[in-house]
């Protein structure tokens, strides 16, 4: 079980608890996840040794765009039964970038999956927006 797997556990068994919830979010935002990449060429899931790919893996399911994300890159092989390409990034910067209406899809194919849904993003990135300013302000002291 990885951190961010404890983490979500407990802010399953008790989704009322404050600190239980704010663990989880915090560790989302500071965690860095894998994002397997788009390849044009092939209109799939960008496979192989490196390249120049730098587009984010979006999948449709139910009407719906998600960002495939993963807290290891074992999780993406596991997923993708292949060797993906995959750009890496900090949850913030996710949040950041996620575009209105996107979903975010953590795990998926594990017991530890979550989908972020886009206000539960718009949330985030408020949260983010807010720590960066607060950040600033210390910066400047």
């Amino acid at each position: 079980m990885t951190p961010i797997d404890q983490a979500l556990a407990a802010f399953y068994a008790d989704p009322e608890n404050t600190d239980a919830r704010n663990d989880f979010y915090r560790l989302f935002l500071n965690t860095d996840f894998y994002l397997p990449t788009y390849d044009e060429a092939t209109g799939g899931v960008a496979v192989g040794e490196g390249g120049d790919q730098a587009l984010p893996l979006i999948m449709e399911a139910d009407g719906n765009d998600y960002m495939m994300i993963f807290d290891s890159q074992e999780r993406v092989v596991e997923w993708s039964e292949e060797g993906v390409i995959c750009l890496t990034l900090p949850g913030s910067v996710l949040v950041e970038m996620a575009t209105e209406g996107l979903h975010l899809a953590m795990n998926v194919g594990t017991e530890h999956n979550k989908q972020f849904v886009p206000e539960e993003i718009a949330w985030l990135k408020q949260v983010v927006v807010k720590s960066m300013a607060e950040d600033e302000e210390v910066d400047a002291e």
